[in-house]
């Protein structure tokens, strides 16, 4: 699997522990984030993420700032994205099987690692459903959400 990342300085340790256990697993990531501790601005790097993930050139992304919030919101500004900011496994599988989402999003100062890399793996573990699902999903498109 090939899987966009992006982070902005409050994150870049944990970008760096998800990197290595995606590789270790075996997918290809492709790193947009920042590698420096030095503040920059969050909504370049998750524009930066979904642009990737709207082009086809990753299978989904990974977007991680202080609390999640802020990649999460200028994510769902980027048409064809549907970011959700997860915070435990549950979260995550019903993300992937119920929304589809492309992108998903973690607070990095309000989330060990170990749950991060739990949730990423319950979400590529998971499948998307269909159905009913996919009608609202229709909505939001339609209705230029």
């Amino acid at each position: 699997m090939k899987i966009a990342i992006g982070n902005d300085h409050a994150a870049t340790d944990y970008k760096n522990e998800i990197v290595k256990f995606l590789e270790k697993e075996g997918h290809e990531v492709i790193n947009l984030g920042t590698d420096s501790h030095e503040s920059v601005d969050y909504p370049v790097f998750a524009k930066k993420v979904c642009n990737v993930v709207v082009e086809k050139e990753a299978d989904f992304g990974i977007l991680l700032c202080g609390t999640g919030i802020g990649v999460s919101i200028a994510a769902n500004k980027v048409e064809g994205i549907r970011a959700a900011l997860l915070y435990n496994e549950y979260s995550a599988r019903l993300t992937k099987q119920h929304n589809n989402a492309n992108v998903i999003a973690f607070g990095a100062r309000v989330m060990g690692i170990d749950l991060i890399l739990s949730c990423i793996k319950a979400y590529m573990e998971s499948e998307y459903e269909g159905g009913r699902h996919q009608r609202r999903i229709d909505m939001l498109e339609s209705c230029g959400c």
